[in-house]
């Protein structure tokens, strides 16, 4: 599943603190289903903003090799 698409690994937020904190502020409360859920959600409009389908190859890539990291 290799692909050439380059995608940014290095920080790249105008905010970090303020979008963690959003994160954390939308999962208060939620069960763990329900946390799963919303992360699925989540990640399904982020990739839709993105909609390359090889820079998101390469994005479930860079997570799989930071996984085994």
């Amino acid at each position: 599943m290799k692909t050439q698409a380059a995608i940014k690994t290095a920080p790249n937020f105008q905010d970090a603190d303020a979008f963690y904190e959003c994160l954390l502020d939308a999962h208060q409360g939620l069960s763990q289903e329900q946390s799963g859920q919303l992360n699925a959600r989540l990640i399904l409009i982020l990739a839709n903003q993105i909609g390359d389908t090889r820079v998101l190859r390469a994005c479930v890539e860079a997570a799989l090799s930071a996984e085994s990291s």
